[in-house]
């Protein structure tokens, strides 16, 4: 909680506002998985606007070398995950469905796997709806809207902007096995990519 009172004041510094919908959709029963996009460090902010009090995050595990930055993610409670190694990867997501269970909180993870701010979406990584489905909780698809039109670092870009983010109605996994993790990705890479078209005020 002081970390999220602290980030969200430096949207004032970046000029930045948010709108954010869809709030009452976290008010699920017990633990779920939440998958947003992932634009840039930008996110944090946006992030600190609705991040649920129940909630940790999934990273992976260069950040916590990333001097300030890391330290602060690290003292929010981040599950690293090294992705070089497939089998940790793995063996760190069956921990984090144990650990749903047990604590009773959300889990937040970017299935993109890494930033992109080209203004569409990555294919998703499967690994948060494998934990969906092995812990039979609901899955919470979150949007940003683009940054693209205030932001883009490799053109230098950076002004004042408004970031629309937009919490859908959760996806229920109840019943759902391993062979239904595929058609569940795909469903929720379909439903995320049109809502962040709609947002960023783009044709589909």
């Amino acid at each position: 909680r002081i970390i999220k009172t602290v980030v969200k004041t430096f949207k004032y510094f970046f000029g930045l506002r948010f709108e954010v919908k869809g709030l009452e959709n976290f008010k699920v029963e017990g633990p779920a998985i939440i998958v947003s996009n992932h634009q840039s460090m930008l996110d944090m902010m946006g992030l600190m606007e609705v991040l649920p009090d129940d909630c940790v995050q999934v990273g992976k595990k260069e950040l916590m070398y990333a001097g300030t930055v890391g330290l602060v993610i690290y003292l929010g409670g981040v599950i690293f995950i090294n992705r070089k190694s497939t089998t940790s990867a793995k063996m760190v997501m069956a921990e984090v469905a144990k650990t749903m269970a047990t604590d009773n909180v959300k889990v937040w993870v970017y299935p993109e796997g890494t930033r992109n701010c080209t203004g569409d979406l990555l294919p998703f990584k499967k690994g948060a709806f494998h934990v969906a489905v092995q812990a039979q909780v609901p899955v919470i698809p979150v949007v940003y809207s683009s940054f693209t039109t205030f932001y883009n670092p490799k053109k230098n870009l950076f002004t004042s902007g408004k970031i629309k983010v937009e919490i859908l109605p959760p996806i229920e996994t109840k019943g759902l096995t391993s062979d239904d993790v595929s058609d569940l990705t795909d469903r929720c890479f379909r439903i995320m990519r049109e809502t962040l078209f709609r947002l960023s005020d783009r044709p589909s």
